[in-house]
Formats: structure tokens, sequence, C-alpha cells
């Protein structure tokens, strides 16, 4: 079994859409509306898929907290500590805020936000 993708509750579609895609590259990017939401489905061509949804119900002043019962972050898999390096200074030619490249018991790991403030992290466990 495997993940198919995740979908997020977003401030604003269209900046988050643009900002993956900044981090992440190009995507196929494919719409969907509902009754009272609209959504854009990122897929890149390694097979991640991820769902930007804005709720007409989402107030504009909310801001993502991983203190809330619900999601806390999103990893995204590195093969090395040289590949999540790598990542820390692409984070930082973008301009995006980050958190320091960690060297915890386990893994390597560095740590960005989206604009909707939902933290994207890349790591690679430890052998």
């Amino acid at each position: 079994m495997q993940f198919s993708h995740i979908t997020l509750t977003v401030k604003d579609k269209d900046v988050s859409a643009e900002w993956y895609q900044h981090l992440l590259g190009k995507a196929t990017v494919t719409p969907r509306d509902g009754a009272g939401w609209s959504r854009w489905r990122l897929q890149w061509p390694s097979g991640l898929v991820i769902g930007l949804t804005e709720n007409k119900k989402t107030a504009d002043h909310q801001r993502f907290s991983e203190s809330n019962i619900g999601l806390d972050h999103i990893g995204i898999s590195c093969q090395s500590e040289d590949e999540v390096r790598a990542w820390a200074v692409k984070i930082d030619a973008l301009g995006y805020a980050r958190g320091p490249v960690e060297d915890v018991s386990y893994c390597w790991a560095v740590t960005t936000r989206d604009p909707s403030g939902i933290p994207i992290e890349f790591f690679c466990l430890k052998n």
C-alpha cells in the first residue's frame, strides 16, 4: 500500500500552486470545483500529487497551525544528506524562509512553509 495523494486546504490556490511549482518544478495542473470549493490538482512526473483546495468557508485571516488536530507537516523523501542540503540551497535561492538543516538521531531534514503556513520538510533517513 502507498499514498495516492494529499489534498490541502489553502488560502489561495493560485498563489499556492505557483509556490509549489517554483519549489518542486513544473506540474500538470487539473482543475476541479464543487459546492463551496475550488481545487487545483498538481501532479509531477515523479508521481507526487498534491491537491490545493480553496474553501469558501475559510476565513481570510486563517493560517495553518500544526497544533490543531489534523496535519502536522508534509515530508518529501530525499536520498542523501547532500540532497537535503541541495533543497536548502534551492529554498534560499527562491527567497523562501526555512529552518536550519537538522541533524537528528534518525534523519537529516530542512523545513520551509508554503504560503498558507503548511510545513514542507525535505528529509532523508540515516542508515
